[in-house]
């Protein structure tokens, strides 16, 4: 999976795998997360959006399953 970098106070890099539906992101924190069964529309309009952090507070963080990884 390429993370791709993004303008955002909140993450550093953003990834996602289509056949696994898994989103990956990177925090500016450090922290590393991969958040399951995201649909490939949610990851587009996260990557659209006009501010990355504001959607993934208000659509991924608690609305999906995640685990932290290394």
């Amino acid at each position: 999976m390429q993370l791709k970098p993004v303008d955002s106070d909140m993450l550093k890099l953003v990834g996602y795998d289509p056949r696994a539906r898994i989103l990956k992101v990177v925090f500016n924190t450090g922290g590393t997360y991969q958040y399951k069964e995201v649909p490939a529309t949610e990851y587009e309009k996260l990557m659209s959006a006009e501010s990355v952090g504001k959607y993934m507070h208000r659509y991924i963080i608690d609305r999906y399953d995640y685990e932290r990884v290394n």
